[in-house]
């Protein structure tokens, strides 16, 4: 059976389908209608006379056909990919679009200005930033780079580590005046504590050889870290907040911070981005301006 360039047009749009995870997702992916990709898919089988996709109105498998015919079809939609992104790096001046994710706090404090200057160095490449506390599906929804502060899941995505961030124990001075500070590890569990959601509610501290263990428990909870920091500021609890974000309000004396003597986890924060991307151009040279970056401005 020869191979057409329409079949090969419809082996990519399978491909992406099962990548996606449905057939809405992949034709937002590929900027086409969705009867386009069902028409494509049914083409498919039609010429190949056997079932790729069990489907019904909530979901989508693989038959055992269409697990091998998959294997066949990504490789050649990487291939393409990986023919594009060749051109891309042969070109003097860098651009195209970068889809870029991260939480909304370290964006608008570290990102956006980290953005800021890239975009005056390589005015052709575009930037669309989306900021949200959220962890996004980066496949499903296109992006390019996700910057995040968390631990990796073993997700099929690459990673590579931008920065690590300091953390102090901080509350308003308000707070303290009302309850007393805490002067030891084991008087933390007795306080008042805003919680931020997308993290462990156990507080580590460590001083030499030791460890502490502190289960946190507050009446306020948010998953924003913004808000999380005013929520402190305005003398509700304690929270453990990165130094970068918590430094300028001490200063200003709205924050304090308590047992310095002791030392808290880091957050490792981690660009994470699609497999097979790392040679693109673009997103080399963000990945190494905001490693840069981040090296001259967090924790300073």
């Amino acid at each position: 059976m020869s191979l057409s360039f329409e079949q090969l047009k419809s082996m990519v749009v399978f491909a992406q389908v099962i990548e996606q995870g449905s057939l809405s997702a992949a034709a937002k992916q590929l900027g086409l209608s969705r009867a386009v990709v069902s028409y494509h898919l049914k083409k498919l089988e039609t010429q190949l006379e056997v079932k790729l996709l069990n489907r019904s109105t909530r979901s989508i498998s693989l038959t055992e056909a269409g697990q091998a015919y998959y294997q066949r079809c990504r490789v050649i939609a990487e291939q393409a990919n990986a023919a594009n992104l060749q051109i891309e790096n042969l070109k003097t001046e860098p651009e195209g679009l970068l889809k870029i994710t991260c939480p909304v706090n370290v964006g608008l404090q570290n990102v956006v200005p980290a953005l800021n200057q890239f975009k005056k160095i390589y005015p052709k490449i575009e930037l669309d930033l989306m900021l949200t506390d959220e962890v996004v599906n980066i496949m499903k929804e296109g992006i390019d780079l996700a910057i995040r502060g968390a631990p990796l899941a073993d997700s099929g995505l690459q990673a590579t580590k931008l920065a690590t961030l300091k953390t102090c124990l901080c509350a308003a001075p308000e707070y303290f005046q009302k309850y007393g500070k805490p002067t030891q590890p084991a008087d933390l569990s007795t306080h008042q504590w805003v919680i931020y959601k997308l993290t462990s509610g156990v507080l580590k501290l460590h001083k030499g050889t030791r460890s502490f263990s502190i289960q946190t428990k507050g009446s306020i909870s948010t998953n924003n870290a913004a808000a999380r920091t005013a929520f402190v500021e305005a003398g509700h609890g304690l929270a453990r907040i990165p130094k970068y974000d918590a430094w300028p309000k001490i200063q200003a004396g709205t924050l304090e911070t308590v047992l310095d003597d002791y030392t808290l986890n880091d957050i490792d924060v981690y660009a994470v981005f699609p497999p097979g991307t790392a040679n693109a151009k673009k997103l080399r040279l963000i990945l190494t301006y905001l490693k840069e970056y981040f090296k001259g401005q967090i924790n300073n």
